[in-house]
């Protein structure tokens, strides 16, 4: 009975898991449906689902009119960059906090925390002055720099939890056998983090590849990314649902791929010290 009881609840539970993922990602499928389907077939009503005519115009036509190629590169390098320098900055502050923290460390953390909470458009026209006042309006080193800064609290937080889980005892014995302060961070500590390391690195790259309020305000040309490529189908003539699905397709293919063939990673450090 009890045996019973458990197969129906993994039963239960599972069908649970799989109604939750496929609702999360219907409208990414209906985005890349739509993609194939004509301008007129997009805005139908009732809706298509399957039975229509499909067609690869609207990539030809994206293609032809914008320069992928130059968008997929200034997203690889905003986000690449951005997130490599968030982790080298965050990995000695969050050693710090895990292993030396003072009275104040729990609110020099909020406080991190809590500038997430700012509605980024207050401080957007400062921001913005700045920008041209440096001569770095549309450059790729002003947005590298602010994705990484916007990003930084996510990455020490992650990095944080994940340092608190390994043995203080492991860092001091190191010490004991005559590791400095670079070789402890980097040939004790690092490896043992390796999956915290590499999950905070995959989110927040996720993160700043889909940034679109700094990339928008703040680019128009030389280093506009590709959530700049997908707003140029948004034009004063309407709404073109089929290309902007087709540009939204090519947009989010290489991180969707990317989370495909590292998911098991990435689950590995979510889940990072939970079972001990």
């Amino acid at each position: 009975m009890a045996r019973a009881v458990t197969t129906q609840r993994k039963a239960l539970n599972t069908a649970i898991a799989w109604s939750i993922g496929l609702l999360i990602f219907f409208p990414i499928l209906w985005t890349i449906l739509t993609s194939f389907k004509t301008e007129a077939e997009a805005i139908a009503n009732p809706p298509v689902f399957l039975f229509f005519d499909w067609t690869l115009e609207n990539y030809a036509v994206v293609q032809e009119r914008s320069n992928y190629m130059r968008f997929l590169t200034n997203s690889v390098i905003l986000a690449g960059v951005s997130t490599i320098l968030g982790i080298l900055i965050a990995v000695p502050a969050a050693w710090s906090m895990a292993f030396v923290p003072s009275k104040r460390t729990k609110d020099i953390l909020l406080w991190m925390l809590s500038t997430k909470m700012l509605p980024a458009v207050g401080v957007l026209y400062p921001i913005y002055l700045l920008c041209i006042q440096l001569g770095v309006l549309d450059n790729r080193l002003a947005l590298i720099v602010i994705l990484m800064l916007i990003n930084l609290p996510i990455i020490v937080w992650m990095l944080y939890t994940y340092f608190r889980e390994i043995p203080g005892e492991i860092l001091e014995a190191a010490r004991m056998d005559g590791a400095s302060l670079k070789d402890e961070i980097l040939y004790v500590l690092t490896p043992m983090a390796i999956p915290g390391i590499a999950s905070t690195l995959l989110l927040n790259f996720i993160l700043a590849w889909n940034e679109a309020f700094w990339t928008l305000n703040l680019t128009s040309v030389n280093a506009a990314p590709l959530t700049a490529f997908i707003a140029s189908y948004s034009s004063p003539e309407g709404l073109f649902f089929a290309k902007l699905s087709a540009a939204s397709t090519m947009a989010i293919a290489p991180i969707l791929i990317m989370g495909w063939f590292s998911q098991k990673q990435l689950v590995r450090g979510l889940t990072f010290g939970a079972v001990k």
